[in-house]
């Protein structure tokens, strides 16, 4: 009795050791588990820290102003100066080759000065002009006044600088001020103001939808804008700096090249 009863007791004692042990590997456990969720958690929170930054500021293209009329009559004359110089070329004799080739060299860069270059880029820092055969780089702190007559011009750091991609259309200010009379006919007579219609949008008729804008020749408009972009833009610190003028070379060079070849060509006829 007394031998078989010592096991029974031993056994109930690994139990008792067993299930005093099993608490204490619960709770091992359980602040492991809770450890590697601290740990789990506070690396989501430093992965997603730089993703709650403030986002910068979006970068947006410059504005750009162009004259539609001027690079639709250079590309005219960029092909009717290829159709023409191929013809010399391959039909014409020794010395018609060579005036044609230097016609060509002093005609194509000029054409492409003068048609297919000017532009203006515009944003908050600067203005950028491209013309004929200079590049003027004008941060709004430098400008001093944006105006339209009978051309477009700025004035920056004492010097006036035309802009040849805007130019002043006389016609196109006189049409936008008889709309403009037309319209406030319109008003102070009860109706709308007059809505276009017909062929081209040629013409108009009262009573159309009143949309609150001012009509303006497309030269004043730009004008506008490049003007209160100055005024908005003119005493910010980006936006200082001096005048940059730039010759473009790559039209000047070819241009007095192929002006002094033609000029060999027909003195030695």
């Amino acid at each position: 009795m007394s031998s078989e009863s010592r096991p029974e007791r031993q056994s109930e004692k690994g139990r008792q050791s067993e299930s005093a042990t099993a608490p204490a590997s619960a709770s091992v456990s359980a602040s492991e588990a809770g450890g590697g969720a601290d740990r789990s958690g506070t690396d989501r929170a430093s992965s997603a820290a730089p993703d709650s930054a403030a986002p910068e500021t979006p970068a947006y293209a410059d504005r750009c102003y162009r004259s539609p009329a001027a690079l639709a009559g250079g590309v005219l004359l960029l092909l009717l100066a290829v159709w023409l110089g191929t013809d010399a070329l391959l039909n014409g004799t020794n010395r018609t080759r060579l005036t044609a080739l230097a016609g060509l060299l002093l005609f194509v860069p000029l054409v492409v000065a003068f048609t297919l270059r000017p532009a203006v880029y515009a944003n908050p820092q600067r203005m950028r002009v491209r013309n004929p055969f200079r590049t003027i780089t004008a941060p709004w702190g430098a400008v001093e006044s944006v105006q339209s007559g009978y051309s477009s011009e700025f004035v920056a750091d004492g010097t006036k600088y035309q802009l040849w991609s805007i130019p002043v259309s006389l016609r196109a200010r006189k049409r936008a001020s008889r709309q403009a009379e037309r319209a406030e006919r319109n008003v102070s007579k009860g109706s709308g103001p007059a809505r276009p219609v017909g062929l081209f949008g040629l013409g108009g008729v009262p009573g159309g939808a009143d949309d609150g804008t001012e009509t303006r020749a497309p030269s004043d408009q730009a004008i506008d804008e490049l003007r209160a972009l100055a005024q908005d833009n003119g005493e910010s610190d980006a936006a200082q700096g001096r005048v940059v003028v730039r010759w473009a070379y790559e039209i000047a060079v070819p241009a007095l090249a192929g002006g002094i070849s033609l000029a060999v060509v027909l003195a030695t006829a």
